[in-house]
């Protein structure tokens, strides 16, 4: 047993780190770092190395998890500023666009490919929601306006959490129990709570993480991204969209002034990064090479359906209400890229049992990989001819929250007893050491930047920035002025190590 560990984690090991090595690479000839965990999945699979895994319950859950992790890294990192403009166009093709998208793939694939309805239209479910991982890591390297950029990851964020209610509807035997309107219904309710219960416990962790003092900095970012897996359990549990639960809550997160953002943010980005890693390569791991040969035709016709008919027509009907120009339609049409996503959600019939559902994955691996390096790979060149490409921005200032820990320097909180002569005392009359200031006052419930001649009051709370080497003296400073006054010195205390 634990030899078997041992290999799996060397195992493990190996492939990690051959995937992130792997990201340079394919950033240098252009090969999207997806087909390199798939290909890497497949290496260490039956074909390659032979590790036997085809258990497609375990890969939904797995790959749920993935995707919870990577959503949210999405909506952390989304500015509200640029996401605003947008949220109705994107909103809209992640619901109405993914609507037409699914009929017209399923007309497609039920008369071309000879597939029965319900199988068909869950060919045009998988493969609608667009792939947030491949829509970030892609369009992030590309010089385009920031509305479009916005709009695909907004979209690819929020698509999702339809998409699953409708492969799970259509994987599930049907009962006849409930009319088709009260599934739909059912669904709206699913994202509207979705969408409320993420706002409610970001609102809660905004505040938690705001007021915490927590011990060390690197619980910051464990715990905002808690809160981000915590809206999904929420979600879930109330029968509410997890998926938007944890985009909403990563958005709202993210946009607040948290104390150490830049490390949630980074913190975020490699675990994103993981699970992107451990995803592929685990899909790659379930599928069969021996079986995509005979996949590759309605792979192609599929895709063919997917990208030149339904993908353009969904953006048609979703964008021109906003007045999105054609030549920003046309690029919104070609960059939505898929990836994991629909392999993913390609593993939920396969786990229900669904009579054909071993050819879809099949088929939905085979169409990824075709038409991924396909788009991935011509983004920038359609982005030129389009004209929708914008100069290089200046790379965007990193204000940190409270970084004094890596400023080596200390944030010391002073409150004004009733009796304590600091009362009356200007700031300047404190005589502070050089490297220690009077950053803020709070009175009455209001904060304010003293100035020298700022006279302190009995129940101000003061906010003093100190370096490391002035944080002694300065302490000691104050707790003499406290007991004497401004006429401390007359009285002979100093602020020595004495006086303490």
């Amino acid at each position: 047993m634990t030899g078997s560990l041992d290999v799996a984690l060397l195992i493990g090991a190996l492939v990690l780190l051959v995937a992130v090595g792997a990201v340079r690479l394919s950033t240098r000839f252009g090969v999207p770092s997806l087909l390199v965990y798939l290909a890497l999945g497949v290496a260490i699979g039956e074909a390659g190395l032979g590790i036997q895994f085809d258990d497609a319950e375990l890969t939904r859950v797995l790959g749920f998890c993935a995707l919870i992790v990577i959503i949210a890294e999405g909506g952390l990192t989304a500015r509200w500023s640029t996401l605003r403009p947008v949220l109705g166009v994107s909103a809209t093709l992640a619901t109405v666009g993914v609507l037409v998208s699914v009929v017209v793939v399923g007309v497609t694939a039920h008369f071309l490919l000879d597939l029965s309805w319900r199988l068909a239209l869950l060919y045009g479910a998988v493969l609608s929601s667009t792939d947030a991982a491949a829509v970030f890591a892609t369009l992030r390297r590309l010089r385009l306006p920031p509305r479009l950029v916005a709009t695909l990851e907004a979209e690819s964020g929020m698509n999702d959490a339809p998409v699953v209610l409708l492969v799970l509807l259509l994987s599930v035997e049907p009962t006849g129990a409930h009319s088709w309107w009260v599934e739909g219904l059912v669904i709206g309710y699913e994202l509207v709570a979705g969408g409320a219960v993420g706002f409610v416990v970001a609102v809660v962790g905004r505040r938690a993480l705001r007021q915490a003092a927590l011990p060390a900095a690197g619980l910051y970012p464990i715990a905002a991204v808690g809160f981000t897996v915590l809206a999904y359990g929420v979600g879930t549990v109330l029968h509410a969209s997890g998926f938007l639960a944890v985009y909403v809550a990563g958005v709202v997160l993210g946009n607040a002034r948290l104390p150490h953002r830049q490390a949630i943010l980074g913190f975020a980005d490699g675990l994103a990064w993981l699970a992107q890693i451990g995803l592929f390569v685990l899909l790659g791991l379930l599928v069969s090479p021996d079986r995509l040969g005979s996949a590759v035709f309605p792979a192609v016709v599929a895709g063919l359906a997917l990208v030149l008919l339904a993908r353009p027509l969904s953006v048609l009907v979703s964008a021109t209400p906003f007045r999105v120009g054609p030549r920003e339609q046309a690029f919104l049409s070609w960059g939505g890229l898929r990836g994991a996503v629909p392999i993913v959600f390609a593993t939920i019939p396969l786990s229900y049992g669904v009579p054909g559902a071993e050819r879809l994955f099949d088929v939905v691996f085979v169409l990824v990989v075709i038409f991924t390096m396909l788009q991935a790979g011509t983004l920038a060149p359609a982005a030129r001819r389009l004209r929708v490409t914008a100069p290089a921005e200046a790379a965007e200032v990193r204000v940190e929250t409270a970084p004094l820990d890596r400023m080596r320097a200390d944030l010391l909180q002073l409150e004004i007893p009733p009796g304590s002569r600091l009362a009356g005392v200007h700031v300047d009359e404190l005589r502070l050491p050089v490297g220690a200031s009077v950053t803020l006052v709070l009175r009455d419930g209001n904060g304010f930047v003293p100035g020298p001649d700022t006279r302190l009051r009995t129940g101000d709370s003061l906010l003093i920035v100190a370096t490391a080497e002035s944080r002694d003296v300065a302490e000691r400073r104050l707790r003499a002025v406290s007991r004497r006054g401004r006429l401390a010195r007359w009285f002979g205390e100093y602020g020595n190590e004495a006086d303490r």
